[in-house]
């Protein structure tokens, strides 16, 4: 008897956390989706709402080279940063390039997950710290690259933050 009623009374509390989480998940992709005054009225910020509406999605990367992104969390205060989940898939590469800020100093950390079976490599002038999992590297000053994917997916945790100086 007793047994049965912590049974039930978990079963309850797991109910009412999913119950929970899907109602705030919900309540977010409706804040994220809808376009009418109602975001004024709340005080919702069109970056806040450009951010939630990017949040969990998969996207093309910035460099058009083939690669997706998908954000995972990010802020624009009290310091700005994002993590994104980046997939490489076989053919894809992206140049040579610096990423540019309007102020500040930006840093970016890059965690990979899984290496593709061939291709892939980051190249960095002048990297901070790099192993051949982590690299941590400032975009906005040192060029860098990823050579073309030749067979399999890359996946790599990205996490970028821009410091006021």
């Amino acid at each position: 008897m007793i047994l049965k009623r912590l049974v039930k009374a978990s079963a309850n509390k797991s109910l009412k956390q999913e119950n929970l989480q899907l109602a705030v998940f919900t309540a977010f992709n409706i804040l994220a989706n809808y376009k009418f005054p109602l975001n004024e009225a709340l005080g919702v910020s069109r970056v806040c709402m450009s951010f939630l509406s990017k949040l969990f999605r998969w996207e093309r990367g910035r460099q058009k080279s083939g690669y997706d992104k998908m954000l995972l969390c990010g802020a624009m205060w009290p310091i700005k940063f994002d993590t994104y989940l980046l997939k490489f898939p076989e053919g894809s590469e992206i140049s040579p390039h610096t990423d540019k800020v309007v102020s500040g100093k930006h840093y970016r950390l890059n965690i990979v997950l899984k290496n593709a079976d061939e291709g892939g490599e980051f190249i960095c002038s002048n990297p901070i710290y790099e192993t051949k999992r982590i690299k941590f590297f400032r975009p906005d000053v040192s060029e860098h690259q990823v050579s073309k994917i030749v067979k399999g997916n890359r996946y790599l945790l990205s996490i970028g933050w821009v410091k006021n100086t």
